[in-house]
């Protein structure tokens, strides 16, 4: 009987996680899985823990209990400090990288959220009460829709990230990223190129043919070469044969990388099968990899690393970059909200 329960109670997570896993096998470049993921792992959490409290183990409970406190009040600490976390990341930032819009976005996100603490707080004395609750309505269903969409857009983008990729590879798709001086590859790019160099070293270390490495990117107005030159030089300098490098220097967008490389590897092999993959930072490999996807290119992503103190900017930067890709989508859950809002002024009236 026990037995049959437990079956019972774990079935939903057990269907849940085989449909994420077809899914993420057929195409894990859609943002769809990362809501299959999250599903399936509320319902095994939750099947979990009634089998925890069914079990009359009063140690397993006690430990679980414990340690289901200890999360609770972590994430509480989180959302307590979340201003002064992106305060101290915009200084960081602010100092290592420069204030340019985009190294920002942590010390806008900080701005805002402390403006709308405070017309939570003492907007009700100067705002008439129907048009207040009617706000409170607006942002507190905005605020909620947006923590969702970012917490499943994390969810993908670690989840893409640890998918592995064969050393089999045909192509090797480095994707281009500003040059320093004009000429010089940043820190950035070079976490990108040498991360296929290394996957590069280790297919051929595992007997199999070296790959053709394509360097895709083109000239930027304050450049004096093209990205994907810089690279290559840099390439050779680490010992990559010039004879395994092909240089695609016209693209100035991600969609472009992705199409003008297909239009490359075409010209190498035809309509004959290849295998590729591409090499971004992994903040940027999810989006990365659906532009593949538009381009039609059977790729999937390498993520090289990335300063720890950069990946809020630039995570939050990906979330909105997919925002503005899917703004059809988002731009009627938001006319949903706002019709929400003033159904709720109109009873209010």
């Amino acid at each position: 009987m026990i037995v049959q329960e437990t079956l019972f109670v774990f079935s939903i997570p057990i269907v849940l996680g085989i449909i994420f896993a077809i899914s993420f096998t057929v195409e894990p470049r859609r943002l769809i899985n990362g809501w299959l993921f999250n599903l399936f792992a509320v319902a095994f959490l939750f099947a979990l823990a009634l089998a925890i409290l069914g079990s009359s183990n009063l140690l397993l409970i006690s430990v679980t209990g414990t340690l289901f406190i200890i999360t609770v009040l972590i994430v509480i600490l989180i959302f307590t400090l979340h201003l002064f976390w992106l305060l101290w990341n915009a200084i960081l930032v602010w100092r290592r990288e420069g204030h340019s819009l985009s190294n920002m976005l942590t010390l806008y996100i900080a701005i805002g959220l402390l403006l709308l603490e405070i017309a939570a707080s003492f907007g009700r004395r100067f705002i008439p009460e129907p048009i207040y609750i009617t706000l409170a309505v607006f942002f507190s269903f905005g605020g909620l829709y947006v923590l969702l969409t970012l917490y499943n857009f994390l969810t993908v983008l670690i989840l893409y990230n640890l998918r592995p990729q064969p050393h089999n590879r045909t192509f090797l798709i480095v994707l281009g990223a500003g040059l320093l001086h004009g000429d010089q590859v940043s820190p950035l790019l070079a976490s990108r190129i040498d991360t296929a160099i290394k996957f590069y070293h280790k297919q051929i270390k595992k007997g199999r043919p070296a790959p053709r490495i394509i360097f895709s990117g083109g000239k930027g107005g304050d450049e004096t070469i093209s990205e994907a030159l810089a690279m290559q030089r840099y390439a050779l300098g680490k010992g990559i044969p010039e004879k395994d490098t092909l240089l695609e220097d016209k693209s100035t967008t991600t969609l472009e990388n992705m199409t003008f490389s297909k239009r490359l590897i075409t010209q190498e092999v035809g309509e004959a099968p290849y295998k590729a993959s591409f090499f971004t930072n992994n903040y940027h490999l999810f989006r990365a990899g659906i532009y593949a996807r538009m381009a039609g290119i059977d790729a999937n992503g390498v993520g090289g690393n990335t300063s720890f103190y950069f990946l809020p900017n630039a995570v939050i930067r990906e979330y909105l970059a997919l925002v503005v890709l899917y703004k059809r989508r988002h731009a009627v859950a938001f006319g949903i909200i706002v019709f929400m809002a003033l159904a709720q002024l109109l009873r209010a009236c």
